[in-house]
């Protein structure tokens, strides 16, 4: 598999440090509110790299945390006259509700940064007795001109960032670039005890702390959205690099920013969408498809028109998928003669997919892969009367790539096909309508197709048998 690495501006082999394991660290969610369309893009999007390594028999371990001590949450609790711990909860919880209808598999941790004070704390006077980082009336500083590599993940030359830098009101650090390890604690919020008194981590602290507690000195891959380059991994690497003395992370990816009918996404414009106003509309599994339509290095263009092709583009694989159930079960168990030039058709569709995603995780190609197996089965598998050996060796490969992309694994994707006793009551009436053609009674069978139609049955005749669905 090659990856583009940020840090080095290139596409590169991937190599993990220990064979057969990949560590991964994704930038989790700030938990003030619900996630917008633009935190969907990573979620979803490195949900897919972490199914198709383990797809290609990796032994993945997955950190993705929550930042649940932050200004913004902060900000949040005063409003509403409550602890920033129910804030944080609450939005967690909300988290999961929009994960699940992303169908984004679960982390391998979950850490969260209140959780994990006692790590902050020792790095952060690690790096005072190293000399990076001081204490300034209970807030500590990291000194970004103390780090000769200051700058090499976003390519920017010290100078050139401390150019745009400012010390902002309240705060008494030395240099512009400077930023915070540690917030001396102000009335009203939460603290914790540490050697320069009473506060709470910054933002970028959280982050190396978590990768040296659970994935070790060195993350195989770092993940997140462009718009955390810099300065949160800047400032991530640096304090971790100087900590350790180790690189922090052999390979850095980053997706690009998604707009909103061409403009940017923000809350003064009006443009700006939660994943829970979006799937409201349309669905969870059409943001999915959209959100891995394109590269994830490319920026992507939110309109509802895409939205509504996502649902087409789904409705195709499902249609596909029920056709592939339906001749499964009818086929004839008899091989015939085209089967196995079938069968190698359907192993280069695989390799199609698989050099796709090996491809810096190109998903635009992935997914036209799939469309290309699709076509093969509507023309050359289910108009050909196939064998139930095709019919299941096309089923399986249909479902292992759609699985990768986490596609059709949401139960709303999914026909409703009503109860037991409703199922086998249509089941009867289309047997019944099968026993009065045969008997040419064209009557009888005109009255009982109008009497599914009016329970919302509509019926398709195929060379393999009837069909049926609710319209």
């Amino acid at each position: 598999m090659k990856i583009y690495n940020t840090l080095t501006r290139r596409k590169e082999d991937f190599v993990p440090q220990e064979p057969g394991t990949v560590r991964v660290y994704a930038c989790g969610p700030t938990v003030y509110d619900y996630i917008h369309i633009g935190n969907a893009r990573p979620l979803v999007v490195f949900d897919v790299l972490r199914r198709f390594l383990a797809y290609r028999g990796y032994d993945v371990r997955f950190v993705q945390n929550f930042t649940d001590i932050d200004d913004k949450i902060i900000r949040r609790a005063n409003e509403q006259g409550v602890e920033v711990s129910v804030i944080a909860e609450e939005y967690i919880k909300e988290y999961w509700t929009d994960a699940k209808g992303l169908v984004l598999q679960e982390a391998t941790v979950h850490p969260c940064a209140t959780e994990n004070i006692e790590q902050i704390i020792q790095i952060v006077q690690g790096l005072i007795d190293k000399g990076f980082a001081y204490e300034a009336e209970g807030d500590v500083y990291y000194s970004p001109a103390k780090f000769a590599e200051y700058g090499k993940l976003s390519h920017q030359p010290l100078d050139e960032l401390v150019a745009g830098a400012r010390i902002m009101a309240g705060e008494i650090k030395r240099e512009p670039m400077d930023f915070a390890l540690w917030k001396a604690a102000k009335p009203g919020e939460p603290y914790w005890e540490a050697p320069w008194g009473k506060g709470r981590p910054g933002w970028h602290i959280e982050c190396s702390a978590m990768v040296l507690r659970y994935l070790g000195e060195t993350a195989d891959i770092h993940c997140g959205g462009q718009d955390l380059v810099f300065p949160h991994h800047e400032n991530e690497i640096a304090q971790s690099e100087a900590y350790t003395g180790k690189p922090f992370s052999r390979y850095w990816m980053h997706n690009g920013y998604i707009n909103i009918n061409n403009a940017k996404m923000s809350k003064s414009k009006g443009n700006f969408f939660t994943v829970r106003q979006v799937a409201k509309k349309y669905g969870y599994a059409p943001i999915r498809f959209f959100l891995i339509s394109s590269h994830y290095r490319s920026p992507i263009n939110y309109t509802p028109e895409l939205l509504e092709s996502a649902i087409a583009s789904l409705q195709r694989l499902q249609n596909c998928r029920d056709n592939l159930l339906f001749a499964k079960t009818n086929a004839s168990l008899l091989e015939k003669d085209g089967d196995l030039h079938l069968l190698e058709q359907l192993d280069a569709h695989r390799a199609s997919f698989i050099a796709a995603l090996e491809d810096d995780l190109n998903t635009a190609d992935a997914l036209a892969a799939l469309f290309e197996l699709v076509r093969d089965i509507n023309t050359n598998v289910l108009d050909a009367e196939p064998s139930k050996r095709l019919c299941k060796a096309a089923l399986a490969l249909f479902d292992e790539l759609c699985g990768v992309l986490g596609l059709l694994q949401n139960t709303e994707a999914i026909a409703d096909t009503g109860t037991d006793d409703e199922t086998a009551k249509i089941e009867a009436l289309v047997a019944a309508r099968g026993t009065a053609r045969a008997a040419k009674n064209w009557a009888e069978a005109d009255s009982i197709r109008d009497e599914l139609k009016a329970m919302g049955i509509v019926l398709e005749d195929t060379p393999l048998g009837v069909k049926w669905k609710r319209m």
